[in-house]
């Protein structure tokens, strides 16, 4: 059977889990495109498939094939794509590991995406998203992590709560300043975590105020600052 009409109550379902407010209420959202659905069955977060009428792709997951229209009602890219895939969310797994990326308020849903794949890429553990920062179930997220989000720990909660949790856990907590005290190489902790800022702000007084010490990654003075990302990942290759 082949849906076709855009009213049928799936895809009426299907068009609610695309936003933040019915994604958290049923605790499922979308992905699109075939790389991103293949990472999303291997972690075995994947629940059933809605694939384009006339594409053949092989799965043992429950199956809903729709015509076209269909597909592009519910599908956020320019270009139809030919599966689609419901995955659970997160369940914010409360063992962080040992080593821990915590975002304050990042905004830019590409940046946020390439620091969990960075992450991932480089044997960290757990990111953590404040409130504030981009959601991890943004298409653009999801898109920039290129499916790691699906590979990795990621949580999202009030900064301000779990740093003191981490911090009975052993942790070390690390901002990151122009003027830190510390390059990442002489962090020698066996557990630590650090906090990227947001775009415009950095971090928070109340977020600075609860680390243990700050990292710098010197550039010349030429060059006022690096993108956040770009910083996330030296830190993080430096300490991979």
């Amino acid at each position: 059977m082949i849906i076709e009409s855009i009213n049928n109550e799936k895809v009426k379902y299907w068009r609610k889990i695309r936003t933040n407010k019915y994604i958290n209420e049923y605790g499922e959202y979308i992905v699109e495109g075939e790389h991103l659905v293949e990472e999303a069955i291997k972690s075995g977060k994947a629940k059933y498939l809605i694939i384009l009428d006339g594409t053949n792709y092989e799965s043992n997951l429950e199956k809903y094939y729709v015509n076209e229209k269909v597909m592009n009602s519910v599908s956020l890219l320019k270009s139809v794509p030919t599966v689609m895939c419901v995955v659970k969310i997160c369940s914010n797994e409360t063992d962080f590991g040992k080593k821990v990326v915590l975002l304050d308020d990042v905004q830019d849903p590409g940046n946020v995406g390439t620091i969990i794949r960075t992450a991932y890429a480089f044997n960290f553990d757990t990111v953590i998203l404040s409130k504030k920062t981009a959601s991890i179930y943004n298409d653009k997220v999801i898109r920039a992590s290129q499916g790691m989000i699906f590979h990795i720990n990621v949580i999202t909660d009030d900064l301000i709560n779990i740093i003191p949790k981490m911090k009975k856990e052993g942790f070390k907590i690390y901002s990151t300043l122009m003027n830190g005290e510390i390059t990442p190489e002489e962090i020698n902790d066996e557990k630590f975590a650090f906090v990227l800022g947001n775009e415009g702000t950095g971090i928070s007084e109340s977020v600075q105020n609860l680390c243990d010490n700050s990292i710098v990654i010197p550039i010349n003075n030429k060059c006022e600052s690096l993108n956040v990302a770009i910083s996330g990942a030296i830190i993080m290759y430096i300490k991979r």
